[in-house]
């Protein structure tokens, strides 16, 4: 992912590691445990099979995840939170409560979602 030289705030910083919409559920999904690709297909409902492993792959890029391949037959690959990572989702919980706490709000005022995976 490209990075700006010069960012404004925080937020301009914090976007650019998370930005777009699967990146933060990902991370919400993994949440301290090590999750196999499956696993977290299921849980991140809505997203396709090609955009999971190419969020996951930026996420890696990030050192946001760890990505473990065990080398065996069938193959078996688990992702977790690094450390930085961590401290990512600490950040978003309070973003998870504000959402929780104006579901309905939100509810009434969210447009129809696109069918696009971006």
């Amino acid at each position: 992912m490209p990075r700006k030289s010069h960012y404004t705030c925080g937020l301009d910083i914090a976007l650019a590691v998370i930005g777009g919409k699967w990146k933060p559920l990902i991370i919400f999904h993994l949440g301290g445990e090590r999750r196999r690709f499956g696993e977290l297909k299921r849980l991140v409902e809505g997203i396709s099979e090609k955009v999971l492993i190419q969020q996951l792959r930026d996420l890696a890029e990030d050192g946001v995840i760890a990505r473990h391949d065990y080398r065996e037959v069938p193959p078996r690959v688990d992702y977790e939170l690094t450390a930085f990572g961590l401290s990512l989702a600490e950040a978003l919980k309070p973003l998870c409560a504000w959402g929780e706490v104006n579901r309905k709000e939100v509810g009434t005022l969210q447009r129809p979602e696109t069918t696009k995976d971006a």
